[in-house]
């Protein structure tokens, strides 16, 4: 999508402090960070949420995404770390390309939110 931000960071348009990167994934520093490590995950092909990737997404694809996330947060803080994936404006999505946020460094309190 020529207008996605997220796009356009994978494609290297627009800088971002990358951890991690494969053919099909991207995982960089988030700019406003909410947690000491805050890292974003997304996939490469374009979708605007979870809902969206998972119903046209191979197997693989959605495995390599949470691989991707797992490895980031174990490698951030291997005594914990969450993933959160917001879908829609009610769940505080603003960047309608699908990310996993990895939050790790601090107590995570339950509730989030």
């Amino acid at each position: 999508m020529s207008d996605c931000i997220f796009c356009k960071i994978f494609a290297g348009e627009i800088p971002a402090k990358e951890v991690a990167r494969t053919d099909d994934v991207l995982v960089f520093r988030d700019l406003n960070p909410q947690a000491p490590h805050h890292l974003l995950v997304i996939p490469k092909r374009h979708a605007t949420d979870l809902g969206d990737f998972v119903a046209a997404a191979r197997a693989e694809e959605v495995g390599d995404l949470f691989a991707a996330a797992s490895r980031a947060g174990r490698a951030a803080s291997p005594s914990g770390y969450r993933i959160v994936v917001n879908e829609g404006v009610d769940a505080g999505q603003t960047v309608f390309h699908l990310h996993l946020h990895v939050l790790a460094g601090r107590n995570l309190d339950w509730p989030p939110g």
